[in-house]
């Protein structure tokens, strides 16, 4: 993405408990976003939060399955978040639980290339 595009960042607020065929979706779809070469994603971590069922989710409440908001923050140019949002999108029909998908347009300000670690 060079800078000055137009692109797009897609947030999806799920639970941290979340699972897709026995592993969990953040992780899931962050590395379905790699394989499909988008620019970059990243899952955050709240700290407390509430979804459509009005339960709210915090550290300060002991919770034997620890669930707690998971927002995964996807960042690309408008056609391959379109791409892989047709992509992605089915798998939600079959999980148990609530999210929210959202896609909010942006504009580039700086995307820096750092150096790839040598493994060996």
């Amino acid at each position: 993405m060079e800078k000055g595009c137009k692109a797009s960042v897609l947030r999806i607020y799920l639970s941290s408990t979340d699972r897709f065929r026995h592993t969990l979706l953040s992780e899931t779809i962050v590395f379905a976003a790699r394989r499909y070469q988008l620019a970059g994603a990243t899952v955050f971590r709240g700290y407390i939060g509430f979804g459509s069922s009005s339960v709210i989710h915090s550290q300060k409440f002991w919770e034997i399955t620890e669930k707690m908001p998971v927002v995964i923050e996807i960042t690309d140019v408008h056609t391959k978040i379109d791409l892989f949002l047709e992509i992605i999108l089915p798998w939600f029909d079959k999980i148990p639980t609530g999210c929210l998908i959202t896609r909010q347009e942006l504009e580039v300000v700086m995307n820096k290339k750092g150096n790839k670690k040598k493994l060996f």
